[in-house]
């Protein structure tokens, strides 16, 4: 979905294809047959923007061969889809019935990190419409928060800019990376990020801001966003999502309540903030089993819920922090981020009365985020484009 700035300019918007399993080219084929064109129909719209996830096996087959890619973008173009970003952070496996702690490998410290990003961006810059010039690619926060080799994580991202620019050079496209900083992570807060982003101080290589990660960070969006700009930090892209809020988590319904959103497939880190600083926990479940979190202040837990549909009482999600960090981002006289993609990925992690039956379901659920981002946009003054 395209939408006109009040200064000229375009702003996109997605949704994100993580929430689809596949991991091969076939499957992604089958994804946007079975799951993207029905979203597009229900939104009633000619064209529809994707945040397509490609996994290792996937980006492989497409960097390789030019005759998939051109199968891809011409199956793309018949189903009225287009692509302006990726999502690069899961590598593979995704999909898995235990996803946890292997999303963060391999990390920036592996070579095949940077190896399956160039591949992405190569592909990327085949995938852009024809209008479009500028591509995004959402990435690992660096590494989980364990030991990791920070030399080697900054000179490959140094390479990764200089094949960004080689890629320009060669096919006019202008391609930027965002390391999208998650709890848990060697970039846990944006605050973390500037440290290492500055250090690199490339153009191509900024932040991807995801809500959800912000707001169960405890993060202000407009004390974040301008610390950003006053670093001279790019915004690559946002991820509209909310997170799981539990405002008196000592009681024991809302224990119960947050009992229902333990999972075994994802992490859903959960944090408190005190007044020594930020607490918290890898897990949900583990916040829920004893002592480990103070109880005292309110919850928030990495689960991306639907935008649409607020967890019922005594819960309730992080709506309001996503909306204020996009009108930071795109209320003002210029839009500080071009790309936006809406990522609830968790909709089969959703406790069973809340998940979708039915593919018809899910897609009424991701058209229903999709208007709920449309209204928030133009609401701010933006036009929305056919």
């Amino acid at each position: 979905m395209r939408f006109r700035h009040p200064d000229g300019s375009t702003v996109h918007l997605a949704y994100c294809t993580n929430v689809h399993p596949a991991e091969t080219l076939d499957g992604v084929l089958t994804q946007l047959r079975d799951h993207c064109e029905p979203v597009r129909r229900r939104l009633g719209r000619d064209r529809l923007g994707i945040g397509l996830w490609l996994a290792a096996d996937a980006a492989r087959t497409l960097d390789a061969d030019p005759s998939a890619l051109r199968t891809l973008r011409a199956a793309l173009d018949r189903r009225g889809l287009e692509v302006v970003t990726l999502n690069g952070f899961p590598y593979e496996g995704f999909g898995a019935g235990e996803v946890k702690y292997r999303v963060y490998k391999p990390d920036w410290a592996d070579a095949e990190r940077l190896e399956h990003t160039t591949a992405l961006a190569r592909v990327l810059t085949g995938l852009l419409p024809d209008d479009v010039t500028e591509g995004s690619i959402s990435t690992l926060p660096l590494a989980w928060r364990t030991a990791h080799d920070a030399g080697r994580t900054e000179k490959a991202l140094r390479t990764l800019a200089e094949r960004l620019d080689a890629l320009q050079e060669l096919t006019g496209r202008s391609l930027r990376v965002g390391l999208e900083p998650e709890p848990g992570c060697v970039v846990e807060t944006t605050r973390d990020a500037l440290a290492p982003l500055t250090a690199i101080a490339h153009p191509r290589i900024g932040i991807c801001v995801d809500t959800c990660h912000l707001a169960t960070s405890f993060e202000d969006p407009h004390t974040a966003v301008d610390a950003l700009t006053t670093a001279g930090v790019a915004i690559v892209k946002s991820q509209l999502s909310a997170a799981l809020h539990a405002e008196h988590p000592h009681l024991p319904e809302v224990r119960a309540a947050l009992a229902a959103f333990d999972e075994p497939r994802f992490l859903h880190q959960t944090r408190t903030a005190t007044a020594a600083g930020l607490r918290g926990t890898d897990d949900l479940g583990e916040a829920l089993a004893g002592e480990a979190l103070p109880d005292g202040a309110p919850w928030r837990a990495h689960f991306h819920v639907p935008l649409h549909a607020a967890p019922a009482a005594p819960l309730t999600s992080t709506l309001p922090v996503l909306k204020d960090t996009l009108t930071r981002l795109v209320g003002g006289p210029h839009p500080l981020t071009r790309h936006l993609e809406v990522e609830t990925y968790t909709w089969q992690a959703l406790p069973p009365e809340l998940r979708p039956r039915a593919r018809t379901q899910l897609a009424d659920g991701i058209a229903a985020e999709l208007t709920l981002a449309r209204d928030l946009l133009t609401g701010l003054g933006l036009k929305e484009l056919p």
